[in-house]
């Protein structure tokens, strides 16, 4: 007999069932609700969609919630690929679908690799929503700057879609964006259908490309020099490679958008959720618990310390 401590928290609650795969099917018991936010609930898979070479977006529903998870933009769920680990992954999809929630996810290590097996009707598990939104809220009446690096755009596209879905409420918005190459980029008809939009301006470059490209080549950093937007009203929402946002920052600074206008979405090794295993801790910050969208007049300083 295993014999489990009654003051720790279980990583599965006993009482509910769990697919012995992740290709199990889901049965009644799987539609049990997870009773503490330990214990992933029972998920299934209704479609996944390449979107480069290693990176794919999958949809998920939970039967056990017939409407859906609610969530708010920059929120990320803990999915769990049965028998091989758990892995925080933002939600990429539109917070007015509760029904069908989309994570966008890079293969690079076992539980994502596995996450990339998943096909239509198969199972995982999910836990969530957790962590702070991009304050959309707050940013009504504002000009509104949305800057992506690479993956950083699935944490954003929830942003987006709300600021679209409310338009009137906001002022000048702009999308920037950038991928290593214009293979790397992601939602690609999404991005060719808010490009034709009037009341969105869109910019994206690539680091490199060859003589098919015909869009901008450079850092992301560079297109605020084209973006049109009110530094006296502008609130920015940032998120990609740390490096990225340094630089980003330093020239918002710049253009006279201040720090404590300026927010970012941090991406550190996230284990718990819950802020209990510290893995993610940021000087007096845990990321999964007090971030993952941080103002960076906060965070920024800490960034810069090689030692964090």
């Amino acid at each position: 007999m295993t014999f489990v401590p009654r003051d720790i928290p279980l990583p599965f609650a006993p009482d509910v069932a769990i697919p012995r795969s992740s290709g199990a099917p889901l049965g009644a018991a799987d539609r049990l609700p997870a009773p503490n936010p330990w214990a992933p609930e029972p998920a299934r898979v209704q479609r996944v969609h390449r979107e480069t070479a290693t990176t794919f977006t999958a949809t998920i529903d939970l039967p056990g919630r017939p409407g859906g998870l609610v969530f708010a933009p920059g929120q990320f769920n803990m999915l769990y690929a049965f028998g091989v680990g758990e892995v925080a992954i933002s939600i990429s999809g539109d917070p007015a679908r509760p029904d069908r929630l989309l994570h966008t996810i890079r293969e690079v290590g076992p539980v994502t690799r596995a996450l990339g097996r998943l096909r239509a009707g198969m199972a995982l598990g999910l836990r969530g929503p957790f962590g702070s939104p991009w304050p959309v809220d707050g940013a009504r009446g504002a000009d509104v700057l949305l800057l992506a690096g690479g993956l950083g755009m699935a944490p954003l596209r929830p942003a987006l879609c709300h600021i679209l879905r409310h338009r009137a409420a906001y002022g000048r918005v702009a999308l920037l964006y950038g991928a290593r190459g214009p293979e790397d980029l992601l939602y690609r008809r999404e991005l060719d259908r808010w490009s034709r939009r009037a009341d969105l301006q869109v910019l994206v470059t690539v680091d490199r490309a060859g003589p098919g490209w015909r869009g901008h080549v450079g850092v992301v950093p560079a297109l605020l020099r084209l973006a049109d937007f009110d530094p006296g009203r502008a609130i920015a929402f940032v998120c990609g490679p740390e490096v990225m946002m340094r630089f980003t920052e330093r020239e918002l600074e710049r253009r006279g958008v201040p720090g404590e206008r300026v927010h970012a979405s941090l991406e550190r090794n996230m284990k718990c959720a819950v802020g209990i295993c510290g893995r993610c801790q940021l000087g007096p910050s845990f990321v999964c618990k007090d971030g993952p969208v941080l103002r960076y007049d906060r965070v920024g300083p800490l960034l810069a310390v090689r030692e964090l």
